[in-house]
């Protein structure tokens, strides 16, 4: 059986970025997805993770390809179900001495917990019982890698978009603080960089963000004319009520300009460690 480089399991979102990416490093791959559609112009193999398998039965793993690296981008939710995937694959697919690494992508929301300082890093304290933090701590126990990525954007996601999702009303906006943000091609980047040097990567928790942190209240003046009209006339758009809400609010709380400071924006991530030890810097930061 050909070993691939990297095995994808479940293409989603991230994969219409990292597989033309894995393509122009000519990098080997299979991926895998719910319904065996195409993504990014690359046909996927039909498979969906059963987490309740029995534990000595391994059949769901044995039609997936060797690979020396297996990227989970689904989330787990029990160390029972890392330990299911983890084990069921190697023992489908024994190749010692050099056995596949896993690499799982989490989120960043492990850390919205109350700190003791402003700034949150990757070894900052994380909700040890939130499900996915208890699965990816199991996948690092074996010796595998997790991403945790701040919001996501690119392609079909447009941060503009979600203003009006998350801010309906003047509290809403009142509420919103630091925003942190990674682009989809930088999240592909990250992971061939981690398949490129897997000794600095094994074992490790690592914080993605694009290294900025972001002011909500800007982001909604900044992007006050996102429904202005058609013909891109900004003069005559009329600001959207999140942007009116935000420079009423910078009035009451005596802000005298945006973005906010970092002590008023609170919980502030410091993104730079991964691109700083991986030799690399974000391609798409700043939204």
């Amino acid at each position: 059986m050909q070993e691939l480089e990297i095995l994808i399991l479940g293409a989603g979102w991230t994969s219409t970025f990292l597989i033309p990416l894995l393509r122009t490093h000519h990098l080997s791959y299979a991926a895998t997805t719910r319904d065996g559609r195409s993504v990014a112009g690359s046909k996927t193999i039909q498979w969906t993770f059963n987490p309740d398998e029995n534990e000595d039965s391994h059949l769901q793993f044995f039609n997936l390809p060797l690979a020396k690296y297996v990227l989970i981008t689904f989330p787990l939710t029990s160390a029972h179900q890392s330990k299911t995937l983890v084990n069921g694959y190697l023992k489908t697919h024994d190749k010692t001495p050099s056995p596949a690494h896993f690499i799982q992508l989490g989120s960043t929301g492990i850390w919205q917990i109350p700190q003791k300082t402003l700034w949150v890093s990757r070894r900052s304290p994380y909700d040890t019982k939130n499900a996915r933090a208890i699965a990816e701590d199991e996948i690092l126990s074996s010796g595998g890698c997790v991403l945790n990525l701040a919001g996501l954007w690119g392609g079909a996601r447009d941060p503009k978009t979600w203003v009006g999702r998350v801010a309906k009303t003047k509290e809403d906006v009142k509420s919103k603080k630091s925003l942190h943000m990674v682009h989809g091609l930088d999240v592909a980047r990250a992971i061939v960089a981690v398949t490129s040097d897997w000794d600095k990567a094994k074992g490790q928790r690592w914080m993605l963000t694009d290294g900025f942190v972001y002011d909500w209240w800007a982001l909604m003046v900044g992007w006050a004319d996102v429904k202005g009209s058609s013909d891109g006339d900004a003069v005559a758009a009329e600001p959207s009520e999140q942007a009116k809400w935000a420079f009423e609010l910078m009035k009451e709380e005596k802000v005298w300009a945006l973005p906010r400071s970092m002590l008023a924006l609170g919980r502030c991530y410091f993104g730079s460690e991964f691109w700083d030890t991986f030799g690399l810097v974000p391609l798409k930061a700043r939204i």
